[in-house]
């Protein structure tokens, strides 16, 4: 009778080795940037949208003016919105399918980014104000900053979109890309959620003084890196280093905001500008401190201030791109460690 040879182990019952997904999210990150180059914000349908809705339904349902009541809200807010993310990318890795995480990553990093939109409206409004058409440009400026658009002439809506321009560079572009390279899809969902949360409820009047003191907090937390990269990208790509890195080093400290600082007054020595002054919002009015040493800034420099924002964008992903393909190629390392000794 002849012998039968028994099939290496390794042929039978073994389990498939996991696929190495090292690619996935820097692919996944530039093609969401070139969706949102392409196309811009959705105008209708925005996740974003949909988003506020659910932070806006549980503030309805937890207010109290107390801090603990606005830890509990932000703390709330950012665990459903990160945790429907991080469950959907499980499912992506479980289905082994580099195609399906990919495009989970693009879709997720179109619906986050929003520097293509910022600086279409940007334009619009350089546009209106180079027509002459001051109605109209005053009408845009809800769109890019919570001023008192009625409060503003010419110069201040010249000033606020600069200010909101070069501030929107990093939050509606950089950071996310950072996050989304450090933590994929969940680190954008958590970067979105905790930006969000600012915008609606960051503010120092009195309904929000203490229930949204976590949220204000968190989000300067987020952007501390962010913001850095942003200026750092400002210098090495603008039209005046020296300018960009000596405002940034010597009026960003005096700014409120630890992070807004930073890239404001970047901005304003990169383009030779002097930023800040009194701002009114409907809140009330705040003195901010000079940031930069140029002129005041003119219609003009609304193109020159896209410009500059594009060129930082198209940056932070490089950047971003790299250090994801870096993360994950320690993680692939990680697991064949792992399974090896396994």
């Amino acid at each position: 009778m002849l012998a039968v040879r028994p099939r290496p182990l390794t042929r039978i019952g073994q389990l498939r080795r996991p696929r190495s997904a090292t690619l996935d999210v820097p692919l996944g990150l530039g093609l969401g940037y070139v969706l949102d180059r392409a196309l811009g914000d959705p105008r209708r349908w925005h996740p974003v949208a949909g988003l506020g809705r659910m932070i806006g339904g549980l503030e309805r349902r937890g207010y109290a003016d107390s801090t603990a009541a606005g830890v509990v809200f932000a703390l709330t807010s950012i665990c459903a919105a990160t945790g429907a993310g991080s469950g959907a990318d499980r499912l992506a890795r479980r289905c082994d399918s580099s195609t399906l995480r990919i495009a989970l990553v693009a879709a997720t990093t179109w619906s986050v980014l929003g520097g293509t939109t910022l600086n279409r409206v940007g334009l619009e409004v350089a546009h209106s104000l180079s027509a002459g058409d001051v109605d109209a440009a005053r009408a845009l400026v809800p769109s890019l900053c919570g001023r008192d658009p009625e409060a503003l002439d010419t110069a201040g809506i010249v000033r606020a979109a600069v200010e909101s321009i070069a501030e929107n560079t990093s939050d509606a572009a950089v950071a996310p890309l950072c996050w989304g390279a450090v933590a994929g899809v969940p680190g954008l969902i958590a970067y979105r959620t905790i930006n969000t949360l600012d915008s609606m409820v960051g503010y120092r009047n009195d309904r929000y003084r203490r229930f949204g003191w976590a949220s204000a907090r968190l989000d300067d937390l987020a952007n501390v890196v962010p913001a850095r990269l942003a200026a750092v990208l400002i210098i090495l790509l603008g039209p005046d280093r020296v300018g960009a890195r000596r405002a940034w080093q010597r009026d960003a400290a005096a700014h409120p905001s630890p992070n807004a600082g930073v890239v404001e007054s970047s901005f304003a020595g990169a383009l030779g500008l002097r930023l800040g002054g009194l701002t009114v919002y409907p809140h009330g009015v705040e003195d901010r401190p000079t940031l930069g040493d140029g002129r005041v800034p003119e219609v003009a420099d609304l193109y020159s201030t896209t410009r500059l924002s594009h060129r930082v964008q198209d940056g932070a992903l490089v950047s971003s791109v790299v250090v994801a393909f870096v993360i994950g190629v320690v993680r692939a390392r990680r697991d064949a460690i792992r399974r090896s000794a396994a």
